[in-house]
């Protein structure tokens, strides 16, 4: 098998400090959790904005400031951006506004779905203009998939020029309201993605290990970090280092050495 690419999910939209005191909210906070994380096997950080009063945003300055900070300190990691339907407006404009900056990709939810609190809300306008936004600025799109008829849009997608290839997957598996995070699921939407892709797997809450277990012996990628998880135990929190470093243990059981970074970058043709 390839080598195994470990994305951390370091922040979200919906974790706070009361939830979990180590979850990472200002810039200095998330650039010494990408450090940890980096040094620990991580090779792709998948990044949230926190305003000033650590609720979540799209806004555009605040990225840069954590983009500027990573460049500053000339940490070697590949950025992924998110435009996640929870960070305040759902305007093209708003959700896309961090697209024109320097960062390799950022996240695309190809369809809409549920979340617990309210409609994750992606109209397919809303999808083909960040998706012709990343083409025009070089961004690789993590087309994020919350259910299997999100891969047949990914497909349409492909078909207008929307998407390019080789493509790359996230499978989002166990958010309340989508497709849930058993082994017979994950097993049928690898089966669903269209040949050539690669792919990486999100379990959300108890689904976390079973889902990146599978995932490695699978062949796939994982994305771990407190926005999937805040226990690392059921009665241990968790940090981001905790879940990488869990990660590259359970590769290294299973046979599959972990990607640097430029490695990852290859494999994912960035």
């Amino acid at each position: 098998m390839k080598k195994l690419i470990i994305t951390v999910a370091l922040t979200g939209n919906v974790v706070t400090k009361e939830m979990n005191p180590y979850v990472p909210i200002s810039t200095h906070e998330i650039l010494q959790d990408i450090i940890k994380c980096k040094d620990a096997g991580a090779s792709i950080a998948h990044i949230h904005g926190r305003d000033e009063q650590g609720n979540p945003t799209a806004r555009k300055d605040i990225y840069q400031k954590i983009l500027d900070k990573i460049k500053e300190n000339r940490i070697d990691i590949i950025t992924q951006l998110s435009t996640g339907a929870r960070a305040g407006e759902n305007t093209l404009e708003y959700r896309g506004q961090m697209l024109i900056l320097n960062t390799e990709m950022a996240s695309l939810a190809v369809g809409s779905s549920n979340f617990s609190d309210r409609v994750n809300a992606n109209s397919f306008e809303l999808i083909e203009y960040l998706g012709d936004k990343m083409n025009k600025n070089g961004i690789k799109p993590e087309i994020e998939i919350f259910d299997t008829a999100m891969i047949s849009n990914a497909q349409w997608l492909l078909k207008k020029g929307v998407l390019r290839n080789p493509l790359h997957f996230n499978l989002v598996m166990n958010v309340p309201g989508s497709i849930k995070g058993t082994s017979k699921n994950l097993l049928f939407m690898v089966e669903s993605l269209p040949d050539n892709c690669t792919w990486t797997v999100s379990g959300i809450g108890n689904a976390h290990i079973p889902m990146i277990s599978m995932a490695i012996l699978l062949g796939g990628h994982v994305r771990v970090g407190i926005e999937d998880t805040i226990m690392y135990r059921e009665t241990q929190l968790a940090t981001n280092e905790q879940l990488v470093k869990r990660a590259v243990r359970i590769s290294q059981e299973l046979g599959r050495e972990v990607a640097h970074v430029h490695e990852a970058r290859e494999m994912l043709s960035l």
